[in-house]
């Protein structure tokens, strides 16, 4: 039939290689019979396998199983040293670059922070590739061992020839971040949305981990989530699902940065908490984004004794508790992950509440089978998230690299730092 892939012996050992590496990437250590079963193949077809992937330098033997009494078996895993990969977390106030050998361990990293009152495109790129050369050289390796680079960022990135991101609330329109950030840096670079990079890292390392169907939340200066629907990250049409912070909760409400009004970021974002304590202060103060998280922190501290404060939080719950009841109605997950620096702020605190709120709001069915829960990981959760960008890219070839030069020089860097 016209149109028609045949599948080709080179095909098969790819994707055989991309299953067993996944699986010793997210499973692992594991026995070769393990991962013969994982990837489906006979015990010849694991052995071949295995003994190209050890010779590769990407899998390493790490000991002997356990054994009943029979002969132990050996245990493998993916080669920390193998290579490293960098993430990046594109904050409005701040960015983090950090780099990971593939065990996840930081290695490296560099934080910058702008003055700027919103971001601009030409100065994030300059500090993306400061702090890339930072980490690298911090780290005491080689750009050749770099895998790959992820970046995550506000706002929507379009995905195509290379990334787009429409930042509606930072002001970015259409910005070419994917070619702007290529023009002086020669490694592979991807780029998503920072909400979504964060729910990877949860589903992978945290609190999302082991369920198909899950929210991950990014509470901070804005708001966004990560949705997991049978077990793969739901995009859209455009790649822009999961734009829950600017889902209307109050019709003609407050104003929101997008230029809409009633959005729910404008009611449990972190400067529209800050500027409701103020309000009910009756009070103005300049909000410094860089001083958002200190304000939020003294809000809560002052919470027990300052009845403003306390109004804020309780509001701040019962809006977060309504958001997530249609999270729940909407896609009726297993898991919402609360996370970002502002839900590890409010977390311990506002739970209970957001718990109960939403259970008022949310269908009895679904909400009876679902857990809300705190985030695992850390505020480098979206750095994070980005350097599983480049470990997905490689593990789905199967590390297959795309030519006997960049093989060999990879071997060459893995050899000489194990």
């Amino acid at each position: 039939m016209p149109g028609t892939r045949t599948t080709t012996v080179r095909d098969l050992r790819k994707s055989n290689r991309a299953r067993a590496l996944w699986e010793l990437y997210m499973n692992g250590p594991l026995t070769r019979q393990e991962v013969g079963a994982a990837a489906g193949v006979s015990p010849a077809t694991v052995s071949n396998l295995v003994g190209e992937l050890l010779e590769q330098g990407v899998v390493i033997e790490v000991g002997l199983e356990d054994s009943n009494g029979g002969r132990p078996r050996g245990l493998l895993q993916v080669n920390p040293e193998y290579g490293f990969v960098v993430g990046v977390d594109v904050g409005e106030t701040a960015l983090l670059v950090e780099l990971f050998d593939l065990s996840m361990k930081v290695r490296a990293s560099h934080v910058s922070t702008t003055e700027l009152a919103r971001l601009d495109p030409q100065d994030v790129v300059d500090r993306v590739h400061e702090g890339i050369e930072a980490v690298i050289a911090q780290a005491g390796v080689r750009s050749e061992q770099i895998l790959g680079v992820g970046v995550g960022v506000p706002g929507l990135v379009e995905h195509g020839n290379d990334a787009v991101v429409h930042g509606q609330s930072v002001g970015w329109d259409a910005v070419p971040l994917g070619a702007m950030l290529r023009d002086g840096m020669d490694l592979p670079l991807l780029i998503d949305n920072g909400a979504k990079t964060l729910g990877q890292a949860e589903k992978w390392f945290g609190a999302a981990r082991g369920s198909d169907n899950a929210v991950i939340v990014l509470l901070g200066i804005g708001v966004g989530t990560s949705i997991i629907s049978n077990g793969e990250l739901y995009r859209g049409s455009t790649s822009s699902a999961g734009e829950w912070g600017h889902t209307t909760v109050m019709v003609e409400g407050r104003q929101c940065r997008c230029g809409a009004v009633g959005c729910l970021e404008a009611y449990v974002g972190a400067e529209a908490i800050v500027a409701r304590y103020d309000e009910l202060k009756r009070r103005r103060v300049e909000i410094k984004p860089r001083e958002l998280e200190e304000r939020v922190a003294a809000i809560v501290t002052a919470a027990p004794s300052d009845k403003a404060a306390a109004k804020v939080l309780d509001e701040t719950a019962t809006y977060l508790g309504a958001g997530i009841a249609d999270l729940v109605n909407l896609f009726n997950p297993e898991r919402v992950v609360v996370g970002g620096w502002l839900g590890q702020l409010l977390g311990d605190t506002l739970l209970p509440r957001v718990r109960e709120v939403a259970a008022r709001h949310a269908l009895r069915l679904p909400f009876s089978h679902v857990s809300i829960l705190k985030a695992q990981l850390g505020k480098d959760a979206v750095a994070l998230g980005a350097a599983t960008l480049p470990i997905a890219s490689v593990l789905s070839s199967g590390a297959v690299l795309p030519s006997t030069t960049v093989r060999s020089r990879l071997l060459d860097s893995s050899r000489a730092t194990g």
